[in-house]
């Protein structure tokens, strides 16, 4: 716990120099883009890795954050220090309405419906003219933070997705440390058993959902902001892959795995982005690699090493005492 939060206060703070130590326009275009995804694993981790329900319809809270603070912007003027939290806030009712459908489902009936979920809202934004402008996108979005105040660089971007970022950490650990983080696990652990202690399962896995709806509705508020566009494509289910990705390759069930791998895959896409016909098997293949070889992501690869070590000198003490 306490090795944990360090490790995030650290980063949070080594992170917060960046825009100070760097003026590259490109790397820091990356770190903001890398918070970012941060932000969307760990939202998706509290449903992942804590209730152990694989949600597919992330991509639905994304995008109606991402709508909501777009819609507030062009069309009542609304500066990002309003529209963002807004944005967490009608993707946290509208996971809460979600997860009084889904949460009774276990299994491939709830990956099927949220996964659904998902796809209906790319559908009303595709065809809903009057209000989402449809496939044009609503573009324009605002870049002013306060008033008449804009963000005119990607220092300022870095900040503000930083803030979220810290944000989404502090109510991801609060809530993993928390009675109601405890429950979660044992009911990730064993539905039934959890149940016979007194837990409700689905009270549970409806407060890690709504958390992690209102933060990956946080998200797609700052993204329509950054990119100063909202288009259909904000549902599609590439943002979604990315973030399973991520969420594995980091370690599932931990709260650094999620930011290790949103780093990771970041810089890996960059990488990748000149092979794109390649991109989608490379990261099918590194799938693979992780759920054969790293079941646990990298996180849990580490800790079990940790684990092996502090093992050994009690396993050598026994030893000599047999001896």
């Amino acid at each position: 716990m306490t090795l944990e939060r360090n490790i995030l206060l650290a980063f949070l703070a080594g992170a917060a120099l960046l825009p100070f130590a760097v003026t590259d326009q490109y790397i820091l275009h990356l770190a903001i883009m890398a918070l970012f995804y941060a932000v969307l694993a760990s939202s998706l981790n509290l449903v992942v890795g804590y209730v152990g329900e694989f949600s597919l319809g992330h991509t639905a809270f994304l995008g109606t954050g991402a709508y909501t603070a777009a819609l507030l912007s062009t069309q009542a003027g609304m500066p990002m220090w309003v529209t963002i939290p807004l944005a967490g806030l009608v993707s946290a009712v509208f996971g809460f309405a979600i997860g009084a459908i889904t949460l009774r489902l276990q299994g491939p009936y709830f990956v099927i419906v949220t996964l659904s979920f998902a796809e209906v809202l790319r559908i009303v934004a595709n065809n809903w003219i009057a209000v989402t402008n449809g496939p044009m996108g609503l573009a324009g979005v605002g870049q002013n933070l306060f008033g008449d105040v804009a963000v005119t660089d990607k220092a300022g971007f870095f900040l503000i997705v930083l803030a979220i970022a810290a944000v989404a950490l502090y109510l991801s650990y609060r809530f993993v440390y928390s009675n109601a983080g405890r429950a979660a696990v044992a009911v990730r652990e064993n539905r039934y058993v959890a149940q016979s202690i007194g837990v409700d399962p689905f009270g549970t896995a409806m407060q890690a959902f709504v958390l992690g709806a209102f933060l990956a509705g946080l998200a797609g508020g700052f993204y329509a902001h950054y990119i100063s566009f909202v288009g259909p494509e904000v549902f599609r289910f590439a943002f979604m892959a990315t973030m399973i990705i991520m969420v594995l390759l980091g370690g599932k069930g931990t709260l650094i795995g999620p930011l290790a791998g949103a780093v990771i895959v970041t810089v890996l896409e960059e990488y990748l982005r000149e092979v794109q016909e390649l991109r989608l098997t490379l990261f099918g293949l590194i799938v693979m690699a992780i759920v054969l070889f790293l079941p646990n992501g990298l996180m849990g690869f580490i800790a079990q090493r940790r684990e092996q070590q502090a093992a050994k000198p009690t396993l050598n003490a026994a030893k000599e005492r047999t001896v």
